[in-house]
C-alpha cells in the first residue's frame, strides 16, 4: 500500500535513540513515505547514525539549533508530494494514517491540515489533548470531516505543503514552544480550514531529554507574542493580563514576560490583525484555554 502523496518531516537534537526508534517505524510504515529530517545542531552523534541505519532518509545539517525552523527547511526539500505529515523524534504514525490523511485533504480543497488523536506510550492511554480537541467550540462548515481547529499539534499533523509554504511556515522568531498557533492562525485568514479527525492515529513516547522549565517560558513567551501580533486590543490585553493572574509567580514566568516585553518593538511592527470570523474562532477558544488541564505554564 505505497502512497507517494505525503513526505514526513522530522526535526530532531540529541535525542539519536529515540530519532533511530522513530525513523525504524516510519520505515515499516506501508505507505512508504520519503523522509526528510532535520538535525538541529545535536552533539550525540544522531546524523551520523541516521547517514549509517537510514540511508534513505534526506538528512539536513544546518549546524546549528533552528527549533520549529527546521522544519521550514525540511519542506522546502519537498517538490512531489502535495502534503507533509510532520513528527516528532519520540512519536510515530500509526500504518495508514497518513493515506487516511491524504485522502481527506485530496476531497476537500478548502482543508489544510488535520490533526490525529494522539495514544502516549508504552500503555497507549489518549493524551490529555485529545479531548479538547475532540471537543473543540469551534464552528466549522458541515463539510468539515471532524471538530474545527483553531491551532494544531505539528507532531500529530499532515498539511497541504503549499498552504504551509503560503503561509510562511513556522516563524523563526518564535523558534519552538506554541509555535503552531501563529502559523495555523494565518492558516485561517487566508481562508483555510483545519480538523481534528479521529481515526487518524499517532503514538508518543515523550521523551526524558527535555528542559521542561524552558519549554514553559518559551510556551508563555510565545503565547503573549501571538496575542499582540494577531489579536484586536481588547482580546490580547485581556489574555495578557489574565495569563499575569495565572501562572506560577517564579523566576520562569517573570523571564517570559521579560523577553515577551523586549520583543515588543518587532510585534508592533510586524502585527497584523485578524478578520473577523478568525478572532470570532479565537474567542470562541477562550474558555477552552482557560480551564484546559493540558496546556498549563508549569514546570
Amino acid at each position: 500500500m505505497t502512497d507517494p502523496r505525503t513526505t514526513v518531516v522530522v526535526i530532531t537534537h540529541n535525542r539519536r535513540e529515540e530519532l533511530l526508534r522513530t525513523l525504524g517505524k516510519l520505515a515499516a510504515l506501508p505507505e512508504r513515505p520519503p523522509v526528510v529530517v532535520t538535525d538541529n545542531g545535536s552533539t550525540d552523534g544522531t546524523a551520523e547514525a541516521v547517514a549509517r541505519l537510514h540511508p534513505e532518509v534526506t538528512l539536513l545539517t544546518p549546524g546549528r539549533n533552528l527549533g520549529a525552523v527546521g522544519r521550514n527547511l525540511a519542506v522546502r526539500q519537498v517538490v512531489r508530494t502535495p502534503y507533509i505529515a510532520f513528527c516528532d523524534d519520540d512519536s510515530w504514525w500509526e500504518p495508514g494514517s497518513l493515506s487516511y490523511a491524504a485522502d481527506l485533504l485530496d476531497r476537500h480543497e478548502q482543508l489544510a491540515a488535520v490533526t490525529a488523536r494522539i495514544l502516549v506510550e508504552p500503555d497507549g492511554r489518549e493524551d490529555p489533548i485529545v479531548a479538547e480537541l475532540r471537543d473543540s467550540p469551534v464552528e466549522g462548515p458541515d463539510w468539515l470531516p471532524g471538530p474545527a481547529l483553531g491551532s494544531f499539534l505539528a507532531a500529530a499533523t499532515v498539511l497541504r505543503t503549499d498552504a504551509f509554504r503560503a503561509a510562511g511556515g513556522f516563524s523563526e522568531r518564535l523558534w519552538l514552544g506554541g509555535e503552531e498557533e501563529l502559523l495555523a492562525t494565518d492558516l485561517a485568514s487566508q481562508g483555510w480550514w483545519l480538523a481534528y479527525v479521529a481515526e487518524m492515529t499517532v503514538h508518543h513516547a515523550p521523551s526524558v531529554a527535555r528542559d521542561p522549565t524552558l519549554r514553559r517560558v518559551h510556551g508563555l513567551r510565545n503565547t503573549l507574542w501571538f496575542c499582540w501580533l494577531r489579536r484586536p486590543l481588547v482580546p490580547a490585553l485581556r489574555r495578557t493580563l489574565e495569563l499575569a493572574r495565572t501562572v506560577p509567580r517564579d523566576r520562569a514566568s517573570l523571564r517570559a514576560f521579560g523577553l515577551a516585553l523586549g520583543g515588543l518593538p518587532w510585534v508592533l511592527r510586524e502585527r497584523r490583525v485578524v478578520p473577523p470570523a478568525v478572532e470570532a474562532r479565537l474567542r470562541a477558544l477562550a474558555e477552552a484555554q482557560r480551564t484546559s488541564t493540558a496546556r498549563r505554564y508549569v514546570g
